[in-house]
């Protein structure tokens, strides 16, 4: 008994993606969705720390040190943005970008501060922890505010 053996030619795998056109955008949109997620931490930071020392220091209510706190790490994240995430946009006119960047960021603001405000209303322990509303209305208003930033202000 003899075996035979296979001699069939194995498939070619396509050749891999890299230095392909779509593989340098592909590769572009990932290392824009990181970089916008880390400044999107940083905007956390800045939201979370505005919160804290608006209410805590100041005195203000939760509602109006949430509103502080956005337009605070609102221009934070658009200044990280623009000089960071999409280094390679155009830079002229910072006033009419930045106000472009709030007008367009309104959908994210609302899904952002929406989560932000029912959990502080209705959810005794973000109340008393007003980080996991900041966190979970970061959440509810990034993919938004990525989509919108990259396709209308950093294009």
């Amino acid at each position: 008994m003899t075996s035979e053996s296979n001699t069939s030619p194995v498939p070619e795998r396509p050749p891999p993606l890299e230095g392909g056109v779509l593989s340098a955008g592909l590769r572009r949109l990932v290392g824009q969705a990181l970089r916008f997620g880390t400044v999107g931490a940083i905007g956390f930071a800045v939201d979370t720390a505005t919160v804290y020392a608006a209410h805590f220091f100041v005195g203000a209510d939760l509602l109006t040190a949430g509103a502080i706190a956005y337009v605070v790490a609102a221009t934070t994240t658009w200044a990280l943005n623009r000089v960071w995430t999409f280094a390679d946009a155009p830079r002229e006119r910072p006033a009419q970008q930045w106000a472009l960047f709030l007008a367009v960021q309104l959908l994210g603001f609302a899904l952002n501060r929406g989560t932000y405000a029912a959990l502080i209303l209705w959810v005794p322990v973000a109340a008393s922890h007003p980080v996991i509303a900041v966190a979970a209305g970061s959440l509810a208003g990034m993919v938004v505010n990525f989509v919108t930033a990259r396709a209308i202000v950093f294009r």
